[in-house]
């Protein structure tokens, strides 16, 4: 007996017009994903990689809000994996974090996730066993909604990663053992003369004590720096010169997702316009902006529309300009941009630290820009006075919907020459979230904190290893507030729930699944309690990550509450 199948998997575009046209109709799909070992060569060696369907990125999935997902993972490696749907809103079973909603994938075997997408924009899977993310396993993964609200010529990924020259595991043996080892930008005998010149005697040599006491360098933007790291945009490094080709006129989406382990980056597309309209997967008001800050795992949808036939680069500095990822925007493949300048990196101030060393900080000159970077479009990260839009909190900076506006660019003494930057201040929601009307259920506060000498990372200086879940009940909105007490940026992601980030804009405050913490500030969120289950709650800074900033959060329904 012969009979059509038009199943999803067998005929994805029929049920794709169905689905249009038939209210209520969801399409559901089959995925397959197969995890293996590979070895590439990126940066003139052979080293082994950890892949989805041996591809760097992994393949960019595609699906459809109100889709049913049924999609299998088979792990081909000698070690057990997982993989993590960052940002999704799922049952906790199927998020992928081994030890909390599963119990991994192990050598041989294939898990079977299945879940209804609730919701559309730009985010991302990766691994979470072990550092098998920052080996490779990543990949896009781009939600199209039911209504689609912007129309786009051409619709682009600019998936953003660190790629290590030496072992993860020998990585964080060297940071156990020297917790600057990746740290080639210290100060100099010649810094210490340039800035006896600039600041003074005193001041120079009392700065440096302040420092040494606190057993820190103003150099600590970043922990694991471009001195391991070579950084890439899809895969590929600059000298690979990748391209996204354009017609003049034409709308672009450019669909930014930082995968990177350990690297935030400013971005910029020199002489070309870019307009937010996307944070975290979710619509905000378009913003008009010449370049932004995406920390680790963040994502940042923008609209460009050159309008002649000249190529743009896409330059993504690594925070603390220890390197670059680069890509160009071009009409034709022939035709490249020139590769901008590498700005002067900027300092970590005593003040940014606040606590007990503010106000020995209050007493200094600003950290100028290096020499010779006057002219430039440099600039100082922070005045060392402290700033008076700042609140002290807890010995801290809090941040304000003020210095919100300049903290998440790292800008906080903007002049007439430098870019415009995106702040946090300026994500509103496009729809408004009437949940956040009234004060919050319960508060808590969770202090980030870290060893720098013994390279651990913790909330209230307890690991993981040694902390209780945090128990919330089903229902109840939280108010987290970080307190960062580190010299670090510190992403923080909750699993399976948003954080509404209190950027001054009430019931237009935006939600977002990563909230990045800068040094000494305190910031606070409002977290719904709508997913009843376990979630992994962390810094998304993989080697943070792995020595202790992580928590258990456990969602229970009120009954369940002892």
């Amino acid at each position: 007996m012969q009979y059509w199948d038009f199943s999803p998997a067998r005929c994805p575009a029929v049920w794709l017009l169905l689905a249009s046209l038939v209210p209520g109709i969801t399409q559901a799909d089959v995925y397959r994903l197969s995890i293996s070992e590979k070895s590439i060569n990126l940066i003139g060696e052979t080293q082994p990689a950890v892949l989805a369907d041996e591809a760097l990125p992994a393949p960019t999935l595609h699906w459809r809000e109100g889709e049913e997902v049924t999609l299998h993972v088979t792990n081909l490696l000698n070690e057990p994996t997982s993989i993590h749907w960052h940002g999704i809103i799922l049952p906790y079973q199927m998020d992928g974090v081994p030890g909390i909603s599963f119990d991994g994938i192990e050598p041989g075997q294939t898990f079977t996730y299945q879940f209804k997408v609730k919701q559309s924009g730009t985010y991302w899977y990766h691994g979470h066993s072990g550092m098998q993310e920052q080996q490779g396993l990543f990949g896009a993964l781009i939600i199209a909604p039911q209504q689609e609200q912007q129309t786009v010529d051409r619709d682009y990924v600019v998936m953003l990663s660190d790629w290590p020259r030496a072992d993860p595991e020998r990585t964080m043996a060297r940071l156990k053992k020297q917790s600057d080892y990746y740290n080639f930008q210290k100060r100099t005998v010649g810094n210490f003369f340039a800035d006896i010149r600039r600041l003074g005697f005193w001041e120079t040599v009392s700065d440096r004590l302040a420092w040494g006491e606190m057993r820190m360098e103003p150099t600590d933007l970043a922990d694991v720096t471009g001195a391991n790291y070579r950084f890439l945009i899809n895969g590929q490094t600059a000298e690979a010169k990748p391209l996204y080709l354009f017609k003049p006129g034409e709308k672009l989406r450019l669909r930014f997702i930082n995968a990177s382990a350990m690297t935030h980056f400013d971005v910029r597309l020199p002489g070309l316009k870019m307009t937010v309209i996307a944070a975290d997967g979710q619509p905000v008001e378009p913003v008009d902006v010449e370049e932004f800050r995406i920390a680790v795992a963040e994502t940042y949808d923008v609209l460009v529309q050159p309008q002649t036939e000249q190529a743009y680069s896409i330059f993504a500095e690594a925070m603390d300009r220890s390197g670059y990822a680069n890509a160009t925007l071009t009409p034709r493949a022939g035709l490249q941009a020139a590769l901008p300048a590498m700005r002067p990196m900027t300092l970590l101030t005593l003040a940014e630290m606040g606590g007990e060393h503010a106000g020995h900080a209050a007493h200094q000159a600003p950290v100028l820009p290096p020499v010779g970077a006057e002219n430039s479009h440099a600039h100082t990260e922070h005045s060392a006075a402290p700033d008076p839009t700042m609140t002290e909190h807890a010995g801290h900076q809090h941040a304000t919907a003020e210095t919100l506006a300049i903290e998440h660019a790292g800008h906080d003494t903007p002049r007439a020459d430098t870019a415009k930057p995106l702040s946090y201040s300026q994500l509103i929601a496009e729809q408004p979230n009437h949940a956040l009307m009234g004060p919050p259920d319960r508060e808590i506060t969770l202090r980030l904190t870290g060893n720098m000498q013994r390279y651990i990372w913790s909330f209230d200086d307890t690991k993981y290893a040694d902390a209780e879940p945090i128990r919330v009940k089903f229902g109840e909105r939280i108010r987290f507030t970080y307190v960062n007490e580190t010299m670090m940026n510190h992403p923080i992601h909750i699993h399976g729930l948003w954080q509404y980030l209190d950027n001054g804009n009430g019931m237009y405050n935006p939600k977002k699944h990563v909230i990045n913490v800068k040094p000494g500030q305190t910031v606070s969120v409002d977290v719904p309690a709508d997913a009843e289950g376990e979630w992994a709650f962390h810094c998304h800074l993989l080697y943070h990550m792995d020595t202790g900033m992580f928590r258990k959060l456990i969602v229970e329904r009120a009954e369940h509450v002892h």
